[in-house]
């Protein structure tokens, strides 16, 4: 039981502890701030039954301030591959805290929404309350102009009201389009109306420049709750009208001086005397404090990426697979990447806008330059980017030599970026598990595998590949297969544990091809039996850490999550490492 705790501890468990540390920390941020507020305003903003809204809304706005402060970091992906790739990071445990930085970003995402309900609705019922309770005494104060005003002119005719507004419904185009079936079902609503946080943010600037909320600059000349001789005089004085015509400025000119005010008057602990009247000045917007960091962070990191990735890459060949699989390779000065990292392309002839992430399926190495990808045809950008490199549609396979370059679209690469399978090398035991197209990620391990293994802290691959059809095993048969007879004459033929699984078959099938002999062997019928497959790694690595990578559907992913999660007899200990295709 005590390793189950460790391995949920290890994978699950650091999850949910942090989202629990991330929750606790919103509540006592909202708390401490209405508590702060709510003493600061006991007297001008209470007293005219103000406070609890403002109280509430300045509360839940520090806790939009830190969330709209952090929302962005996850998506520096420059930061975040430089972060795992330096020896800042050394810690393999601390780097896997960077594989959640998507999951970082989606809490922070429904933290703005919640905080955002609460926000609104606060300042829904501080609208009704500023035109019913027109302070006449301190009229600085009041956000109305006269008392009954309309609420609703509040809101849509005054700056803060009006750029909370466009908020608001920025906010809920950016938060259902981020929905599960939005992504698949539609992926280019997602990424139009996520670009619109930009929007959002210049109105988050402009949004908090209104000074709705005011505090007093002379609290020690005029403490609130005060007594001030002069107006109190001057209120309570009666000047005859025949004198008061004769005297026209008589009656607005201040005393010379305090009068005398009795000595047990001015010892009476419920009433302090004041010299001047209050002066109120509005806050300055902490917001600017919060957001222009980050949001200068990721402006100089895009700015960096444009740079980087503005000289498009030279296609060298373009290959169509079967199973509607085409594969791309290319070449682009000064490009380094490591395997199980992912790139950013862009076609503008295709999408003057759209990018869509891709993972290296090879990676460019000491003795070649050429780094390539393997798409999938699925969507309006594939087809539309696969008729625009395919001369023509109707042939199987098409690679074009260099000198006819002229015939490709211009193509611009961004990245590299990281992902959690660039930890599959640094450990001693590996199983690595692909679904359908999920084997892209560690296509580019295999390839660096074959150009030399020694180098690495690897020692065991179990690689572990589910298909539908048996034609999408040759998208990687020859790589599989060149990477089996070299560590055969290296002598090491149990480095690598090839499993290939057949989900859907009429009968007993091979992958066609004499040279692919080696793999028809490992040629398996039916889904994988995963309780056994688990059981019978951690007997043949006992009291070892092993690597799971899983990339494929959400169905095998929860499975191998469980088992990662469970203990076993062996002293073995699974840590899980998962990247989806959404």
């Amino acid at each position: 039981m005590a390793l189950s705790w460790r391995s949920w501890l290890a994978n699950e468990g650091s999850k949910h502890l942090f989202l629990f540390f991330w929750l606790s920390l919103n509540v006592w941020l909202f708390g401490k701030t209405f508590l702060l507020y709510n003493q600061g305003l006991q007297y001008y903003y209470l007293h005219q039954m103000l406070g609890l809204g403002l109280c509430i809304s300045r509360a839940s706005a520090s806790v939009l301030n830190l969330n709209c402060c952090l929302v962005l970091l996850p998506m520096c992906r420059v930061l975040l591959a430089f972060l795992r790739g330096s020896q800042k990071v050394a810690s393999k445990k601390t780097r896997r805290l960077l594989d959640k930085s998507k999951t970082f970003h989606v809490t922070c995402g429904v933290t703005i929404c919640i905080f955002s309900v609460l926000h609104v609705a606060a300042h829904l019922v501080n609208a009704l309350n500023f035109s019913e309770n027109y302070n006449e005494e301190f009229v600085t104060l009041n956000a109305a102009n006269y008392r009954g005003e309309d609420p609703r002119k509040l809101l849509f005719a005054t700056v803060p009201g009006l750029t909370g507004v466009i908020m608001v419904l920025v906010l809920f185009l950016m938060c259902t389009a981020s929905t599960y079936a939005i992504r698949v079902s539609n992926y280019d609503i997602f990424w139009y109306t996520h670009n619109l946080f930009f929007v959002f943010y210049m109105l988050l600037m402009l949004h908090v420049s209104g000074g709705v909320l005011k505090y007093q600059t002379n609290l020690e000349e005029h403490p609130p709750g005060c007594f001030n001789p002069n107006k109190t005089l001057r209120q309570n004085l009666t000047v005859p009208k025949a004198f008061e015509e004769l005297f026209p400025d008589y009656t607005t000119e201040p005393f010379p001086e305090d009068p005398p005010v009795p000595e047990p008057f001015v010892q009476n602990s419920f009433m302090r005397v004041c010299s001047e009247e209050p002066k109120f000045q509005s806050h300055f917007p902490e917001t600017w404090f919060w957001i222009s960091g980050p949001l200068c962070l990721y402006c100089v990191e895009r700015l960096y990426r444009y740079i980087r990735s503005n000289k498009p890459v030279t296609i060298t060949s373009v290959i169509s697979h079967p199973s509607n699989v085409l594969e791309v390779r290319m070449v682009k000065d000064d490009f380094e990447a490591r395997p199980g990292q992912y790139v950013i392309l862009h076609c503008p002839r295709v999408s003057a806008l759209e990018s869509h992430p891709f993972t290296l399926t090879m990676c460019p190495t000491d003795t070649k330059a050429t780094f390539g990808v393997h798409l999938k045809v699925v969507g309006d950008w594939t087809e539309r980017f696969r008729d625009l490199l395919l001369l023509h549609s109707n042939q199987d396979t098409e690679i074009l030599p260099i000198f006819q370059q002229r015939r490709y679209p211009k193509l611009y690469v961004d990245g590299p970026f990281g992902s959690p399978f660039e930890e599959s090398l640094n450990y001693e035991v590996s199983l690595c598990v692909a679904g359908g197209i999920g084997v892209t990620p560690f296509a580019s391990v295999l390839n660096t595998l074959l150009d030399g293994w020694k180098c690495y802290k690897l020692r065991r691959l179990y690689f572990i590949w589910v298909c539908r059809d048996i034609e999408s095993f040759r998208w990687f048969a020859d790589l599989l297969c060149m990477l089996h007879n070299k560590l055969w004459q290296e002598n090491r033929p149990d480095y690598i544990n090839i499993q290939l699984y057949l989900s859907q078959t009429d009968g007993i099938q091979k992958i066609i091809g004499e040279k692919y002999q080696a793999l028809n062997s490992r040629l398996l019928i039916g889904r994988p039996r995963w309780k056994l497959l688990f059981d019978d790694i951690a007997k043949c690595n006992r009291r070892k850490t092993i690597g799971v990578f899983c990339c494929g559907p959400n169905k095998i992913s929860k499975i191998l999550h469980k088992l990662s999660n469970s203990s076993n007899s062996y002293g073995t200990r699974f840590e899980y490492n998962k990247e989806s295709f959404s």
